[in-house]
């Protein structure tokens, strides 16, 4: 060996640090034969010298790899202990890693007597840290953190990702939706979400519509005109282009609607106004020239607009004036439906409950060349609504339809087929196998007054309660003109603690002055029984609801029906009436301020002379209405042929008129029936 080589084996740095059992104690310096057993590109490495072209070259340094931290690292250590090592010199080597806040040390521990590898979580890489280590010659070093490029490049092209995926879709359905007089907008917003049936199947004819006979007609025409269009052509009539439908909700417009697409037989598109209507700008006249394109192509067909007021709104009303988007799409219909192209073919059905908010534009001949109202159906028509929803189900043979429309004034067609489930709902958690008129009855009390609440105990204020009732039948009975009482009950419904049920004789179509004054009376018979019966200091927040009623007769009596001294004047704007609320703004105040005094006074007259009435009746029959109210008290529930009948007994039958019957003729039929 060269004597270089043998000098580069020295080291020039001899530690005086606490070294291993395997290193000459007595000389540190001086290398172990096992030491000096190296492999030559061991030594090579070491000594960092090299063979070029057979002689002795200095060469760089080799460049040490760190090793992984966590491979090998054998335990954690705390900073602190680290620091006390440090200064007992048993520090070997530090390597920094993440910019100083790592470290892995090599470490001579003595209580195990070896090296070992230990991992220690650094404050920073501090100063005084670092002037330690070099006052203790520790071999440190730092290395940089490794950055790995791929996941940077992935999440920027996540991030870009979803706008080309999204803008690469736009592009697709714009392409697609680009048809010839076709809308123009992506993703399809410019299409209509009309329902079509090539051939309808609705299921409905008009056998299964009851109670509105007149629109059936109308509409009956309408169909004989697409099935045969040639006979109407002979004398010059033409199909008419659209039909509105108004009535109060439920009374069948929708149903009338498919009735006439399952007679006719013609392609049938059935959509909702609201569904014209979207946030972005143009959506909505598109939808409707996207309708209407697909109608003509289907021609002759039927097209219905449910709730078509959602479109159709007086133009100038909304915030945005005539750039509004509902008004260009109502501008488009108006267009499609009599504009300069034509509309042929295409029958426009539509349904509202609010015609008076409607365009006046929409509502001309040529968009809708008539108007059917849908309305009420008198007591006939309930009994054949009653007919079509008794069908399916099993009736008990004491059940009357022609009794249940008596009883059920004012139901629409919806509320009848309503009360036809719940009385089989009824029936069926009660276990019976049929309907009978006890569920009918129960079902009519659940649907217009509310669920049955918890009886009352007896006390004071059932026995209140008792008199206020007694008062409203008493009253109700003994003023002509009033409908005949029906039921007095002490069955708490919704928040009413007791009811009085009156049922009208005839429909009431067209009401006189003598019978809105006796429903006032009749309405306060119960604040007067509270009053006579138990003093002015007892009574009760209980005719709250009676007080709102009857002064909403007597103020109509006033100032739309012009019933009072004041004289046969229309004293109230039909708009301030409009259940729409911009409507209702707008409406001119017409009344000065004398007479809208004059009106307050009236209508104190007509309350304070029913009220005295009322007190009137209570007074002079005290001892029939004790008899009453110890009856109602025991049993509940009287009918208004027992209620008549236990009346009878105090007061002259002559005087009492029940509608057209006079109670002599009731008390006998009463009397008959309890005999048999």
């Amino acid at each position: 060996m060269s004597p270089a080589l043998s000098l580069s084996l020295t080291n020039p740095i001899c530690k005086s640090q606490a070294l291993p059992k395997s290193t000459n104690r007595e000389n540190p310096c001086q290398k172990t034969p096992s030491d000096i057993k190296l492999s030559r590109r061991k030594l090579l490495n070491s000594t960092g010298l090299g063979l070029v072209g057979g002689g002795l070259s200095v060469a760089q340094p080799a460049r040490a790899e760190p090793e992984s931290p966590v491979e090998s690292t054998s335990s954690r250590m705390s900073y602190s202990r680290f620091l006390q090592y440090l200064d007992k010199g048993a520090v070997e080597k530090v390597d920094l890693f993440e910019n100083g806040t790592v470290a892995i040390a090599k470490i001579f521990n003595p209580t195990l007597d070896k090296i070992q590898r230990v991992k220690i979580q650094l404050p920073g890489l501090p100063r005084e840290l670092l002037r330690k280590m070099e006052e203790k010659n520790v071999d440190f070093a730092a290395h940089p953190m490794e950055i790995n490029q791929w996941p940077a490049i992935l999440d920027l092209l996540g991030n870009f990702a979803f706008p080309l995926i999204l803008l690469g879709s736009f592009l697709l359905r714009t392409s697609s939706t680009n048809t010839p007089g076709g809308p123009n907008l992506p993703f399809g917003l410019g299409r209509s979400k009309a329902k079509f049936q090539m051939d309808p199947d609705t299921g409905v004819t008009f056998d299964d519509v009851a109670g509105v006979d007149e629109a059936k007609q109308d509409f009956q025409e309408i169909v004989e005109f697409l099935k045969t269009p040639e006979k109407f052509a002979a004398v010059g009539a033409r199909i008419p282009k659209g039909v509105l439908l108004v009535g109060p909700p439920g009374t069948g417009k929708t149903l009338l609607a498919k009735a006439i697409a399952g007679e006719a037989g013609v392609p049938f598109f059935s959509l909702s106004g609201s569904e014209f209507i979207e946030i972005f700008v143009g959506v909505g006249a598109s939808r409707v020239r996207d309708l209407f394109n697909k109608a003509k192509a289907n021609s002759p067909c039927l097209v219905f607009i449910d709730e078509i007021d959602a479109v159709g709104r007086q133009r100038g009303t909304g915030i945005g004036g005539g750039n509004d988007e509902r008004e260009q799409t109502l501008n488009q219909l108006l267009t499609e439906m009599d504009g300069f192209s034509g509309n042929s073919g295409v029958i426009v059905i539509a349904a509202t409950n609010q015609p008076e908010i409607l365009d006046s534009a929409l509502l001309r001949p040529g968009r809708f060349d008539r108007q059917v109202t849908v309305g009420l159906p008198d007591v006939r028509g309930r009994e054949e609504i009653l007919k079509v929803h008794g069908k399916n189900k099993k009736l008990d043979k004491g059940v009357s339809l022609s009794v249940i429309a008596m009883r059920t004034p004012g139901f629409s067609g919806a509320d009848l087929a309503n009360l036809m489930n719940e009385a089989a709902i009824l029936a069926g958690r009660r276990g019976k196998e049929e309907i009978t008129m006890k569920e009918i009855d129960d079902s009519i009390d659940r649907i217009v007054a509310g669920m049955e609440g918890t009886k009352m105990t007896d006390g004071k204020s059932k026995i209140l309660v008792a008199y206020h009732e007694i008062g409203h039948a008493v009253c109700a009975t003994l003023t002509p003109g009033h409908d005949p009482v029906q039921k007095v009950t002490l069955i708490p419904r919704s928040r009413a603690r007791g009811l009085t049920w009156s049922i009208p004789g005839e429909d009431p179509a067209l009401i006189s002055k003598q019978q809105l004054f006796a429903r006032i009376v009749g309405g306060l018979g119960g604040r007067a029984a509270e009053e006579v019966v138990f003093g002015q200091s007892e009574i009760t927040t209980g005719a709250a609801g009676d007080l709102q009623q009857v002064t909403q007769i007597a103020r109509q009596m006033v100032t739309m029906f012009g019933m009072s001294d004041i004289g046969p004047w229309a004293l109230t704007d039909p708009a301030a009436q409009s259940s729409d609320v911009v409507l209702r703004m707008l409406a001119r105040n017409s009344v000065s301020e004398k007479l809208s005094e004059d009106i307050d006074l009236s209508v104190r007259d007509i309350i304070g002379n029913a009220y005295e009435i009322a007190k009137n009746h209570i007074r002079n029959n005290r001892e029939a209405m004790d008899k009453l109210v110890d009856v109602l008290l025991e049993k509940e529930t009287l009918t208004g042929d027992e209620f008549r009948a236990i009346l009878s007994e105090f007061i002259e039958i002559s005087a009492i008129k029940i509608g057209t019957t006079p109670v002599r003729e009731i008390s006998t039929i009463v009397q008959l029936l309890l005999s048999h």
